[in-house]
């Protein structure tokens, strides 16, 4: 753990030190190396499943992919950032590589925290950085309400986490994930029991989000910068799916019986927020409802408590992560040349840019789960458990399934094909930066078909 975050540390000399024309390349290089190192999180062996590094922070098979994901993206988003960061002046320049490199510390420490309540620290710690990024660096003037939702959404739902933290440390006396799954289970019989289950995973719930408690997250994506969606939509949405994973183990006989509403709400967003895309103009903002939709199958597959959901569940994570932070950063690069978030008005890109519709076909392919792909593999796993749970979720999986497929193809057809617009004939050309960039997110995503036991969790 120390191999990587001391060089994560050592990234804020690097970044206020620097000379302005080193800037960005040596940050951009020296969070490659992190991810690079990062890599061997991969290959280390753990006899009991953990791997400890210091009484506070371990790794073990279902944190691990979540860590090299989070060390992954951090050169990638200062890569996408480049182009509309560098007109500003150095200090706003340092002060928001510096958000994004705080960000990455706090999330590592999130995922390899042994402890619920530094888990629950650095999960509120990771706010503050994604909100001034939100807030400072936004597109629109709506910012400030985006923020303002994305703040009191996160917090409304968290402060019951914490009570609910409070009282496991005087129930049981403990706090530590390694000792929670083995204590006694206590009886869960009262009211109170059963708020105090709603309270531990509300929080996550708001932040995977649920549907219902969706609301700040189009806001949030189609406002924040290109670093700030790639960020939220490929590991702080990620953040609801371990920590419920983790806190699942615990409450474990009761959870059987009062998921059953958080399943149904989680399988009919599937269904609505599918619909919704259909019906968008705005590209930031259908990726952003497809990522709700994408998250309500991983919610539903950790609700029903089997190893095979479980599996599913951390597979279409990680797949969707590499995925949505792609569309974020192809619906980026229209943006900056067209102007505008308005679908129709980048159609017929496919004739000037060739190369990018193609990135434009895979990402969208990729979404919709085509086989092989990584993303297939986890909502099939997912909706086998939901299949053998209940015969009847078959019907709202199977309709998720050709919605998403439907509006990735709407997605792809509005902005790729059709007659070229008379202005966008003068558009400049794609950067190799940005094919860079896309190369990065999708060749690790083809790589995981060859060995995808990397990402299956606890159960291989």
């Amino acid at each position: 753990m120390l191999k990587i975050l001391i060089p994560t540390i050592m990234l804020f000399p690097t970044i206020w030190l620097l000379p302005q024309k080193w800037l960005w390349a040596t940050t951009t290089a020296q969070s490659l190396l992190i991810a690079g190192l990062s890599l061997i999180w991969l290959g280390l062996p753990s006899e009991a499943g953990w791997l400890f590094s210091s009484p506070y922070s371990a790794t073990d098979p279902l944190s691990s992919p979540l860590l090299i994901l989070t060390c992954w993206l951090l050169p990638l988003m200062i890569i996408a950032s480049q182009n509309h960061i560098r007109p500003e002046p150095l200090a706003r320049q340092r002060t928001y590589i510096t958000l994004l490199t705080s960000l990455q510390l706090f999330l590592i420490l999130a995922f390899g925290a042994t402890e619920l309540l530094m888990f629950y620290v650095m999960f509120e710690a990771t706010l503050i950085p994604t909100l001034i990024i939100i807030t400072r660096w936004g597109n629109q003037a709506e910012r400030l309400n985006a923020g303002t939702y994305f703040l009191f959404y996160t917090l409304a739902g968290s402060l019951p986490l914490l009570v609910a933290l409070l009282l496991l440390q005087r129930d049981t006396g403990s706090l530590s994930l390694l000792l929670l799954p083995h204590l006694q289970p206590t009886l869960l019989n009262t009211w109170g029991d059963k708020i105090w289950w709603a309270g531990c995973l509300l929080a996550f719930l708001v932040k995977m989000p649920l549907y219902g408690a969706h609301l700040w997250l189009p806001k949030a994506h189609v406002e924040a910068p290109v670093a700030g969606s790639m960020v939220l939509a490929a590991i702080l949405l990620k953040l609801g799916g371990y920590g419920m994973m983790r806190v699942t183990v615990v409450l474990d006989p009761l959870t059987k019986e009062t998921a059953y509403p958080f399943i149904i709400l989680a399988l009919w967003g599937i269904i609505m927020t599918g619909s919704i895309c259909l019906r968008q103009t705005d590209l930031k903002s259908l990726i952003a409802y497809s990522s709700v939709s994408h998250m309500g199958l991983v919610a539903a597959g950790i609700l029903i408590q089997t190893p095979w959901g479980f599996s599913g569940a951390i597979i279409l994570m990680i797949a969707h992560g590499l995925v949505s932070s792609a569309l974020f950063c192809l619906a980026n690069t229209t943006y900056e040349r067209t102007h505008s978030r308005t679908m129709i008005l980048a159609r017929g890109l496919q004739m000037i840019f060739p190369l990018t519709a193609f990135w434009w076909f895979i990402a969208n392919l990729a979404n919709l789960a085509l086989p092989p792909l990584p993303n297939l593999m986890g909502e099939l796993m997912i909706i086998s458990a939901l299949f053998n749970w209940s015969q009847w979720t078959i019907i709202i999986t199977g309709a998720g399934t050709l919605i998403t497929a439907a509006y990735s193809l709407h997605l792809f057809l509005t902005t790729q094909r059709g007659p070229v617009p008379h202005h966008a004939l003068n558009l400049q050309p794609f950067h190799t930066r940005e094919h860079l960039l896309l190369a990065l997110h999708l060749i690790p995503m083809a790589l995981l078909i060859l060995k995808p036991e990397l990402m299956w969790g606890w159960c291989y």
